[in-house]
């Protein structure tokens, strides 16, 4: 779902009325995701390390994510998590190993990149972050339009239409003129993730994106994303709620110190996990409160 060459994009029409919102979700239009996984690696990523001075964070981290498919990353505080999904969008730079994506070049981290590289990743992927970061002096129309104008040049008039039904189609269409500060944790988390949308991402990336919202509000964050998996949207997510990853993982990764220590099918690794390691961190998250 690579952006659309802007030589066909249309703006408003001969009248100067922009075109109608379609469901942007809809199996025919662009911004619709395949349906169910298939085979194809959409990404691919072999011995991704990563260091901060004396601090290896990531220690040869391997990754295959499918079209269509829902990687759930789970795992202590500080065992890297955060730091694969940076180094998937090029927010952070690898210190070796190699990141592909289909129809894309390798970037091989251990050689100089060509000039660019890290934006490559960014075309193909799009992420949702713990703090929502919307501008706060921008309306949520104009925080969700931001990137599909400024980055790929798509005319103003297109990008309002297929905003608006993002924003109607996760419950939002009142709030396109409010602002940041106006709207609850939910529902800045709800807008940052439609942000991401607009951008019609390959691959959608989640960073803990219920840490920061209070007890109340991260059912209906989570229903947004449920939808999203169910409907085929290809995920990487970090996270730290369970539930989640029992529901709508096709594969969970449990990390620690930096190495993925165990992978496999939700119904495997939390029911009958192969590694001590797992185990224990299962043990104490799962554990009945007293």
């Amino acid at each position: 779902m690579s952006p659309s060459d802007d030589s066909s994009q249309q703006g408003p029409d001969a009248a100067g009325e922009p075109p109608a919102p379609s469901d942007p979700l809809a199996p025919s239009d662009p911004l619709a995701p395949k349906a169910a996984p298939d085979d194809s690696p959409l990404l691919t990523a072999r011995g991704i390390r990563k260091s901060f001075g004396d601090n290896e964070v990531l220690r040869s981290i391997d990754l295959d994510v499918r079209r269509g498919e829902v990687v759930v990353l789970i795992g202590p505080s500080g065992s890297g998590k955060t730091t694969v999904l940076r180094s998937l969008n090029g927010l952070e730079t690898p210190d070796g190993g190699t990141i592909s994506f289909a129809g894309g070049p390798e970037l091989d981290f251990a050689k100089p990149l060509p000039k660019g590289a890290r934006f490559a990743l960014r075309d193909r992927s799009a992420m949702v972050f713990q703090q929502h970061n919307l501008f706060p002096h921008m309306t949520v129309l104009q925080n969700v339009i931001e990137g599909p104008q400024r980055v790929q040049r798509v005319p103003k008039a297109q990008a309002i239409a297929e905003a608006s039904a993002l924003l109607d189609r996760v419950g939002l269409a009142e709030k396109r003129d409010a602002y940041p500060f106006e709207l609850s944790g939910g529902q800045q988390q709800r807008v940052g993730i439609v942000r991401a949308l607009a951008l019609k991402p390959d691959l959608l990336l989640f960073d803990e994106p219920t840490s920061a919202l209070d007890p109340e509000l991260v059912g209906e964050v989570l229903s947004v994303i449920k939808e999203l998996a169910d409907e085929g949207w290809t995920m990487v997510v970090v996270t730290h709620e369970l539930g989640f990853a029992r529901q709508a993982a096709d594969e969970v990764l449990f990390m620690d110190g930096g190495v993925v220590v165990e992978r496999g099918a939700p119904g495997d690794i939390f029911t009958k996990p192969t590694e001590e390691r797992t185990r224990r961190f299962l043990d104490r998250i799962l554990r009945p409160m007293d």
